[in-house]
Parts: structure tokens; C-alpha cells; sequence
């Protein structure tokens, strides 16, 4: 297992790490979680983000994700320094897959650990969608027409309501 990339946070204890290798979110998660101290929070609140077969209307084999070693730590490091800010949060993890990935690997873990539930939903949702939108990965899908970079995000539709 190499891991890319990692840091914590001042103002807070929580990993930014960027791996070229695939990883089980459950265990990252479950190692993470057992080195906190016994009830120092009361929810926590995790998203894992998989590959899926398709995109759009069109079916997809395989993809890369590219980064750009530096300017991506230091987005994703502003995007969670900004929900330690707004949010009453005890502490995050973010692991993020860049390289060759296949349908169902996992892409993303995120997950945040707070005393109050709301503080935990509010503080992951927000990570995760502006990372989506902010954090510089570049995806280029092997398709059923070849090789196409995806040049936008697929919308939520949890967010398209809002």
C-alpha cells in the first residue's frame, strides 16, 4: 500500500491522504476510528464513493484519475479547513484514489466525527460535494465510443432540488 499523500490540519485532527493503490474504506475507517479516545464524540458520518459502470447514457469499462501532486492537497486542505470553521466537527479522514480505477472500487472515503449528528451530516455533505466541485482530479473514462476525458461533473440530484 503507498500512500501518496498526508496531513493534519491545524485547528484540528484530520487526514488528507491521496492513494495510487485501491483501498478498503471500512478498514481505513475502522483503524481511524479505534485510534480516537472512547466517547470523545457522538456521531460520526461517513460517505464512500464507488466507481460505477456508466456515466450519462453510455457505459463505462475503467477510468483515471489524474492530480496535480500539490495543488490538489492544498484544495482538498482548504475545503476541510473551511468545514472545521463552520461547523462543530471533532475530526475527519479523507482518502481519495488517483490513477487506474474499475467499477465498484472505491474512489472516496470521507468521514467526520462530531458530538451532534447534524454537525456530522452537515460537515460531510459539504466536504464531499465541494471537493466534487473544487478539488483538481481529472477524469478520463474508457468508454463504449474509446477513450473521452469528462469535462463536468454528473449532477447530484439532491443538489439540482436545492
Amino acid at each position: 500500500m503507498r500512500w501518496l499523500f498526508f496531513r493534519r490540519l491545524p485547528g484540528g485532527n484530520m487526514n488528507v491522504v491521496i492513494k495510487s493503490q485501491p483501498f478498503d474504506p471500512y478498514a481505513a475507517l475502522g483503524r481511524y476510528q479505534s485510534s480516537l479516545r472512547a466517547g470523545s464524540y457522538g456521531a460520526m458520518v461517513s460517505f464512500v464513493g464507488v466507481m460505477r459502470d456508466f456515466n450519462e447514457d453510455e457505459s463505462v469499462s475503467a477510468m483515471t484519475l489524474e492530480h496535480y501532486p500539490g495543488m490538489t492537497e492544498k484544495e482538498i486542505e482548504r475545503v476541510c479547513q473551511e468545514a472545521l470553521n463552520r461547523y462543530q466537527i471533532d475530526d475527519f479522514l479523507v482518502v481519495h484514489r488517483v490513477g487506474d480505477i474499475t467499477p465498484n472500487e472505491p474512489i472516496v472515503l470521507v468521514a467526520v466525527w462530531s458530538a451532534h449528528r447534524r454537525a456530522a451530516f452537515d460537515g460531510c455533505r459539504e466536504i464531499i460535494n465541494e471537493l466534487k466541485q473544487r478539488a483538481p482530479f481529472w477524469k478520463r473514462e474508457q468508454c463504449e465510443r474509446g477513450l473521452c476525458w469528462v469535462s463536468d461533473n454528473t449532477q447530484d440530484p439532491i443538489l439540482k432540488k436545492v
